[in-house]
């Protein structure tokens, strides 16, 4: 897997990545103890206010931060959202105001909208080799697993030393050294997509939205939300409250899910080698919805095997988001040429989001409202539901070579070689492997 990072510029940008990540994670932990310094007791509203702005620019920025900067070199746009979420973060511990708060973390993460699809639609740009890319994949995702797990124990040392600005100094020394490695590696420069605003910023959704496979992978993102949002949003109640566990069991079980996560990373590549993506991911969509539906007996249940059976319900939740979340990548390069790339990474990120922005405050609106095991039954049956419907949207069988017409277009085309005239006057079919671009503005039906 560490191959790929014999790729000079990939390696610069995967360090600028991971530094970055360290960073986030350090003002993960430093918003909330920033929340609890303003508002006291009333930190949980504050925070959570902050955390669904966090969502919101997530669905809303990036299509549209993906048109407009589409135009500029990407190596000018990555440098640049790295130094206005630097700035951010820097300005953070400053305020004196819970709508200054607000104000910083929604500029912040709407940089990191903007910042993410761009950077991610470069990478296959890079790396042609389809092996190259997965292990690429594997890497970014066992990346986004290690923070998780050490983002919290390294702002505990920092915090251990200095104070909670010193965790946003932190965060702000991630973003500008990420913008440094970014600054002299040589990036593809985008194709221009021409069009409206508007166009260019609605592009992405409705192509995503065209492409059968991609329709699959959006429900299979509600299904994997589902599930991470029960661990994400209930970890803590269940195991205080339900479990009676101190809080250094709640990291542990939030390590767990970590950890299973992180295998599928290690072991994707070679996996992908004999196993096509679609059983793989729909694998793990009914892996969530079992593990989530068995997990209801946890919180209702008594004795002693409700600890253990809890880490490995978790690390298995782990393993089924990693399966699907994994691959998604090679979903998207596939169905797009480099031109339309970044806005189908764009609505990727904002769709994906938007899964999980339902899925949050469902986790923990029924376990208020409700039970933790009613909470558990409720996002089981969602997950399960978006895992039926990916494999209704995704066909089963996808050939290689895909027939479809062309109307209008010149037949002394070099396209054209070897087509045949069509069903009706002045179109010409053919078959060959099909991507969105210039000639294929669409999926054929």
């Amino acid at each position: 897997m560490l191959g790929v990072l014999r790729h000079r510029t990939y390696r610069r940008l995967f360090a600028a990545q991971v530094i970055a990540l360290l960073g986030t994670g350090l003002s993960t932990v430093a918003l909330a103890l920033l929340a609890y310094r303003m508002a006291g007791p009333q930190a949980g509203i504050v925070l959570g206010t902050a955390l669904a702005i966090k969502m919101t620019a997530n669905v809303l920025v990036a299509p549209v931060a993906t048109a407009v900067l589409g135009r500029f070199p990407r190596r000018t746009v990555l440098v640049c959202l790295d130094v206005v979420r630097a700035a951010a973060a820097f300005l953070l511990p400053w305020v004196d105001r819970i709508w200054q708060v607000y104000l910083l973390v929604f500029l912040l993460q709407a940089a990191s909208a903007a910042f993410t699809p761009v950077f991610q639609a470069t990478i296959p740009d890079l790396l042609d080799d389809e092996d190259d890319y997965t292990r690429a994949l594997s890497l970014s995702r066992l990346a986004y697993d290690l923070e998780r797990l050490l983002s919290p124990a390294l702002a505990a040392g920092v915090l251990a030393l200095v104070g909670l600005g010193s965790l946003f100094l932190g965060t702000a020394l991630g973003f500008l050294a990420s913008a440094l490695l970014v600054l002299p590696a040589v990036l593809p420069r985008p194709d221009r997509e021409a069009g409206t605003l508007l166009h260019r910023a609605t592009a992405g959704v409705r192509r995503y939205c065209g492409v059968p496979r991609l329709r699959g992978l959006l429900a299979l993102h509600l299904a994997t939300a589902s599930a991470g949002a029960v661990v994400l949003v209930n970890t803590v109640t269940t195991v205080r409250g339900e479990l009676g566990g101190a809080e250094a069991d709640v990291a542990w079980a939030l390590a767990c899910y970590g950890l299973g996560s992180a295998l599928i990373a290690v072991t994707a590549p070679r996996v992908l080698r004999h196993v096509p993506e679609r059983p793989l991911m729909l694998g793990g969509g009914a892996l969530s919805a079992v593990v989530l539906l068995l997990t209801t007996a946890i919180p209702a249940g008594a004795g002693p095997w409700r600890w253990p059976a809890l880490l490995a319900a978790w690390t298995l939740l782990g393993v089924a988001g990693s399966l699907v979340l994994t691959p998604a990548g090679r979903l998207l390069r596939r169905s797009g040429d480099a031109a339309r790339r970044p806005a189908l990474f764009a609505a990727d990120y904002a769709l994906s989001h938007a899964c999980w922005l339902l899925t949050y405050p469902l986790a923990g609106w029924l376990a208020e409202a409700t039970t933790a095991s009613t909470a558990f039954v409720a996002l089981a049956a969602l997950s399960a539901a978006g895992t039926v419907l990916a494999a209704h949207l995704w066909p089963a069988r996808e050939p290689d070579e895909l027939e479809h017409d062309h109307h209008g277009l010149d037949p002394r085309s070099e396209h054209l070689r070897g087509a045949r005239p069509g069903r009706t006057a002045g179109t010409w079919r053919h078959a060959h492997r099909y991507r969105l671009d210039e000639l294929h503005p669409a999926w054929p039906r």
